[in-house]
């Protein structure tokens, strides 16, 4: 198994990290309300990202990408956190929980076949786990693989799958019929958006998060050949879903910082600025107790995601320091941007003021890649398996 990318020197990073800051401040910020009326990226920021180097930043050099590791990824996703979320999304799946997969676990054709034109942005490719009864928690899936001569037929439903009107591959999650003897029983597969009995559904409505695309995916007898599953041995479904949720978390929590990031500054300059009775908001104590309480929540919020990413990429642990951190930092982000608006007062409830749009995208964070819920037992009962086993 692929176990990360080697780092890319510091100095390098640097000039990489500063020129998303850039893009993203310069670029993408101006263009905020304008995504959100759309429902979409324009184009020609599609471009800049995919020039930048950004569907494939945590994609291994060798294929093309720019060779991030996890550590150098989450201080990527707190810039990408700082404007709308659509923009990371639409490269988010390349580079997180479908691109992972690819890099951990598939064989060196499928990477050679898929992952040069995923870093280009000539590919988008979605991670379609996620069912009406499956979600956070694969064991659930209901998605059938049958195997059918030296090839599969595929079979079932997916749902909120992101990119999922823009992707031309599906890396896609299903149960093996008949279940082995041993194992979890799950399979991964890269199913091609055109291939026949692969249908996309509209474009989901959402609360937030303009500009990021989701749908429905149905899949009835699709036929794949041995060639497109992962890794060519089925086990390896389960281990390869469970490894790249853990570091898409690390991922989402960098993003939850970032927002909450930005809704602080947002709140500072308002307060600043914004007056009551002739005198600026900001000198009144109890907005300045909830600028404070923003600002510790978002500092701690960093500390914990770099933290959980260094402990991911050495390998000391890569399931309760990703899960913890997911849970924090997006439940942190939420409680910033509720305070964000309260410090707005009226004008932080209209439309086109950025901190009432934070409040719409960032509760999403909370549910997808595993909800808070799941994050708890995940980390509650890893603590008492260590307990038990004397770690």
């Amino acid at each position: 198994m692929h176990t990360g990318n080697p780092a890319v020197p510091a100095d390098m990073f640097a000039d990489v990290l500063a020129q998303v800051t850039d893009f993203v401040r310069t670029r993408v910020l101006p263009r905020e309300n304008e995504i959100m009326e759309t429902d979409a990226v324009p184009a020609d920021v599609r471009r800049q990202a995919a020039d930048m180097g950004l569907f494939g930043y945590a994609l291994p050099q060798e294929w093309g990408g720019l060779g991030l590791d996890v550590v150098q990824d989450v201080e990527v996703a707190m810039e990408l956190g700082y404007t709308s979320l659509a923009l990371r999304s639409m490269f988010g799946t390349n580079n997180g929980i479908a691109g992972q997969v690819l890099v951990g676990f598939g064989t060196d054709e499928q990477k050679a076949r898929w992952l040069p034109r995923m870093a280009a942005g000539e590919v988008v490719a979605s991670f379609a786990l996620t069912e009406p009864g499956a979600g956070s928690d694969p064991s659930g899936l209901r998605t059938t693989a049958v195997r059918d001569g030296d090839g599969w037929v595929l079979n079932g439903s997916k749902r909120f799958i992101t990119n999922a009107t823009d992707a031309q591959l599906f890396v896609t999650f299903a149960r093996l019929d008949p279940a082995p003897p041993t194992g979890a029983g799950i399979a991964v597969f890269l199913v091609p958006a055109e291939a026949p009995g692969v249908t996309v559904g509209v474009k989901d409505v959402k609360m937030g998060q303009e500009g990021s695309r989701t749908a429905d995916v149905s899949l009835g007898g699709v036929r794949v050949g041995s060639d497109a599953l992962v890794g060519e041995r089925p086990e390896v479904g389960y281990r390869a879903a469970m490894t790249a949720l853990a570091r898409g978390r690390l991922h989402l929590a960098g993003v939850a910082v970032g927002a909450a990031q930005r809704a602080l500054d947002e709140s500072v300059a308002h307060a600043a600025s914004a007056t009551q009775g002739g005198t600026t908001i900001g000198e009144f104590q109890l907005v300045q107790a909830m600028l404070a309480d923003m600002a510790t929540d978002t500092m701690a919020g960093r500390a914990l995601v770099r933290e959980a990413a260094r402990g991911y990429l050495s390998g000391a642990d890569r399931r309760l320091g990703p899960s913890s951190a997911k849970l924090f930092c997006t439940e942190m982000a939420g409680r910033v941007a509720d305070l964000a608006v309260q410090v707005h007062g009226g004008s932080g409830y209209m439309r086109g003021v950025p901190v009432e749009r934070i409040y719409r995208d960032v509760r999403l964070l909370r549910v997808y890649e595993g909800t808070s819920e799941i994050q708890r037992l995940i980390v509650g009962g890893g603590l008492l398996r260590g307990s038990r086993s004397g770690r």
